[in-house]
């Protein structure tokens, strides 16, 4: 089987320029690929060191952020938000309050409400998830074994002990819902409240 490309979830990824390799292998290396985005930033943001704000982008005091960021126009970061190991939002994109995004892309109008947790994951445009929800990075259960995922009847080693989930464009996941790691969400799924998603390929 093919490898699933980003672009058949998220249309708009290629604007990015970015290299077209697999969703697990780009957050595997989240940092470095922010930092090139930075080299090729034009005007219009405030920069201090490896991060870049939009002067339209509003960070609340009380926010953290540690290591390569890029935070686009419109955007809005609330108080008690955590940003680390690499992540890029797009223009208007929300996180709320208490919500921890690890190693992450947020495209375009993407919204974290507050409480979540998002790692490793490339979250497309127009999603929206609601309160509570997770999508995790790490198989606890097996002490973090490889990511092995079932997907369109097919089994995909990722070769990779940390991946959270690769979303389309206009998924909906509803509140204290969980996406285990491995996720692939086609472009529109909805996930109700207190959902499960897993797609890992047991024995």
């Amino acid at each position: 089987m093919d490898l699933p490309e980003i672009p058949t979830f998220i249309p708009g990824w290629p604007a990015l320029g970015l290299a077209p390799d697999a969703a697990w292998l780009i957050t595997q290396d989240c940092e470095s690929h922010v930092l090139a985005l930075l080299s090729r930033l034009g005007p219009g943001y405030r920069r201090d060191g490896d991060q870049a704000v939009h002067e339209t982008a509003i960070v609340e005091q009380g926010a953290v952020l540690k290591g390569a960021i890029i935070i686009g126009p419109g955007c809005f970061v609330a108080a008690g938000a955590y940003l680390r190991g690499g992540v890029y939002l797009g223009s208007d994109c929300i996180v709320g309050p208490s919500c921890e995004l690890k190693s992450s892309f947020m495209l375009a109008g993407s919204k974290l409400a507050h409480f979540n947790f998002v790692g490793d994951s490339i979250i497309g445009e127009r999603v929206n998830i609601e309160a509570g929800a997770i999508i995790a990075n790490y198989r606890n259960e097996l002490d973090g074994a490889p990511i092995r995922i079932r997907f369109e009847g097919a089994v995909i080693e990722l070769g990779v002990r940390k991946f959270g989930a690769l979303v389309g464009d206009d998924c909906k996941i509803g509140a204290n819902a969980v996406v285990a790691p491995g996720a692939l969400l086609r472009p529109g799924t909805r996930i109700p409240r207190l959902g499960l998603v897993d797609q890992f390929a047991y024995d």
